[in-house]
């Protein structure tokens, strides 16, 4: 009995921490989304610095990222969609669209 009596007391509070913790993600990715939103759209000459992936849980999600560095040197990673991520290779040069941290396209220039 007493292990029953310490799951329905933890169950309350590990729930509670879930349900935040769904919230505060959720929270964040619409206040990035409106940010996007409301950033102008740029279109600059960049390179392609890097690229990498990250997988997560038993390869069931890849995200794709890739860095780029403009002309005044910064860099900037960005999330990519998976097909974009094989068609870019590092030392590409081109003209990159990107609005906020929201990745648009990479025309290269030859």
């Amino acid at each position: 009995m007493f292990f029953g009596d310490i799951m329905f007391s933890i169950f309350p509070i590990f729930f509670g921490i879930i349900f935040i913790a769904i919230i505060f993600i959720l929270f964040s990715n619409i206040k990035e989304g409106i940010k996007n939103n409301n950033s102008p759209l740029l279109t600059v000459p960049a390179e392609v610095a890097s690229k990498r992936i990250h997988v997560q849980g038993d390869h069931s999600r890849t995200t794709y990222y890739v860095t780029f560095e403009v002309q005044s040197g910064d860099r900037m990673e960005l999330n990519v969609k998976g097909n974009e991520y094989g068609m870019l290779v590092e030392q590409d040069l081109g003209l990159l669209s990107f609005q906020g941290t929201r990745y648009i396209s990479f025309e290269r220039q030859g």
